[in-house]
């Protein structure tokens, strides 16, 4: 599931201000990352399985390793995580409609919170 048209798509973030709003937000630095690309993850477990929200990002100025990157947000998306294979997004997957919505609302906070912070 790919949340389209979230706002983070148009942005353009230090890399340092971007770890703390997604610190304060309770997004993590996913294991995916490299000199040129960062994923936060948010993680929720429940009964229906573990699920993730992602927000993706890559450099277009600096270094991401070095830490004095820019990042180019892209647009959020969500998948389940299935054992032993991994996570899969697929639009045939469910997404429970309550962590959906926490997502949207976790978006739009990130968004407001950068927002504040780059204008």
């Amino acid at each position: 599931m790919v949340f389209e048209n979230s706002t983070l798509e148009t942005m353009l973030v230090s890399q340092d201000i971007l770890q703390d709003v997604m610190n304060k937000n309770g997004l993590v630095l996913g294991g995916a990352w490299d000199y040129e690309r960062m994923t936060f993850d948010f993680k929720y477990e429940i009964p229906e399985g573990v699920y993730y929200l992602r927000v993706p990002g890559y450099a277009v100025e600096g270094d991401v390793g070095a830490k004095n990157a820019i990042i180019q947000l892209m647009d959020p998306y969500m998948g389940k995580h299935y054992y032993p294979t991994g996570i899969e997004y697929g639009s045939d997957e469910h997404f429970p409609e309550r962590i959906v919505d926490h997502a949207v609302k976790k978006i739009r906070a990130v968004a407001q919170d950068l927002q504040a912070l780059t204008s």
